[in-house]
């Protein structure tokens, strides 16, 4: 099936190159029975996926169940999945099937997959294994045939470093991975929908649809959507029912939405996304810790050069420079004399001092890392522990590192 077809037939709109793909990916991995992982930021759409791979699947006739994994209590997450018996629990007075024994033959959509308890992550990783499963409260295997599509708008990777998820489970999830590009990096499809939105919301009320200047549009086609396409929705119906022209202005666009500006001073992302909700990675840590050391280095150059510019034993002394010039073109070095009858210093030099110049050091990740990790390792005795932690990475990642780079101990 063509791409634009399954636009029309789930109403997507865009035409961005990234956005295709992710169609593309989706479209041939329905006929399989590939366990899928759809990722991206909140509200970009990944529960559409979902339904256009059930829908393309041989299994298009049978259930499909959404389930937010992240809204459902963690004690009872495990009889919401995989059902319980009468008594298991207070509460369990009667036997209850779980999702994947009501959904057999079917699909399973588990968005929000990195918020499932510990628990929980072991017992689906045996369903996606060996296709068995345990009732809460009993002791015999059930079997089943569904197929799981998960999603999830933060790093997978990142919470398996921080051992908030199942590294055996990721690499089971992600066996065909699909990501959904934000709103802010789609270009003209930003128009495009919002166009559309104001068209159903005009046809739902009966009234006459609005429409966005050229100044209008070039703002809303700069500013970030932080909450993607449900943000962009939502902006829309706003306009269109609170907007006084249907010519809708930049100025009174930005008078009925306060959030939409066209400031375009640079912002932190969100890390929840970029690092699985822990802050900075280790590079990004690295990175900072180089650069700050090079402004240290180049400020304190500034510093002694002050201090020779305008300081001779603890007193304040205007210094003028004398540019001496011979047959050869060239200037004295740097002589600094004692004042006599409070006459100013002079001061010749070999040369200009740029204050613009900067420190020539290496500029190697894994040198500073090696660096840093020696330094730590001494602050701390050698304790591994204390240095991981001063470090911010993990014992484990510490003790491959030093492993790496032969750091001796």
């Amino acid at each position: 099936m063509e791409i634009q077809s399954i636009k029309n037939r789930f109403g997507i709109i865009g035409n961005a190159p990234a956005l295709n793909h992710a169609i593309s990916i989706a479209e041939r991995v329905a006929n399989t029975n590939l366990t899928v992982l759809i990722t991206g930021e909140s509200g970009v759409g990944k529960e559409v996926f979902s339904h256009i791979i059930h829908q393309l699947s041989l299994r298009k006739h049978n259930p499909f169940i959404a389930i937010n994994c992240g809204a459902i209590p963690e004690g009872t997450i495990d009889s919401e999945l995989f059902g319980h018996e009468k008594g298991s629990f207070t509460g369990a007075n009667d036997a209850r099937k779980g999702y994947f024994e009501t959904v057999a033959g079917g699909t399973i959509f588990l968005d929000e997959i990195a918020e499932l308890p510990h628990g929980t992550q072991a017992r689906l990783l045996r369903v996606l294994e060996t296709g068995e499963y345990i009732r809460v409260g009993s002791s015999k295997s059930l079997k089943t045939d569904v197929r799981v599509i998960a999603a999830t708008n933060i790093n997978l990777q990142e919470a398996v470093r921080n051992g908030k998820f199942r590294e055996d489970l990721y690499y089971r999830l992600s066996t065909v991975p699909i990501y959904i590009p934000p709103l802010r990096e789609r270009g003209e499809d930003i128009y495009q929908l919002f166009r559309k939105f104001c068209i159903d919301f005009a046809e739902r009320n009966k009234i006459q649809p609005v429409k966005l200047t050229d100044d209008a549009k070039e703002l809303i086609l700069k500013y970030p959507w932080p909450g993607n396409v449900r943000q962009l929705k939502n902006v829309a119906e706003q306009v269109s029912i609170l907007a006084m022209e249907k010519d809708v202005s930049a100025k009174e666009l930005k008078q009925i939405v306060t959030d939409i500006t066209d400031n375009r001073l640079p912002a932190l992302a969100e890390a929840k996304f970029q690092s699985g909700g822990s802050g900075f990675t280790e590079r990004e840590i690295l990175y900072k810790l180089i650069f700050d050391l090079k402004k240290d280095l180049n400020d304190l150059k500034q510093f002694v050069y002050d201090i020779t510019k305008h300081q001779v034993n603890g007193e304040q002394i205007p210094v003028f420079r004398e540019q001496i010039t011979n047959n050869t073109n060239t200037e004295k070095p740097f002589i600094i004399t004692q004042p006599e009858n409070n006459h100013p210093v002079v001061l010749q030099e070999k040369k200009e001092f740029d204050e613009s110049e900067t420190v020539e050091e290496s500029l190697s990740i894994a040198d500073k890392e090696r660096e840093l990790i020696i330094r730590a390792l001494r602050k701390h005795r050698n304790k591994r522990k204390d240095a991981a932690t001063d470090l911010g990475i993990s014992e484990r990642t510490l003790y491959r590192k030093i492993k790496e780079y032969g750091v001796e101990i």
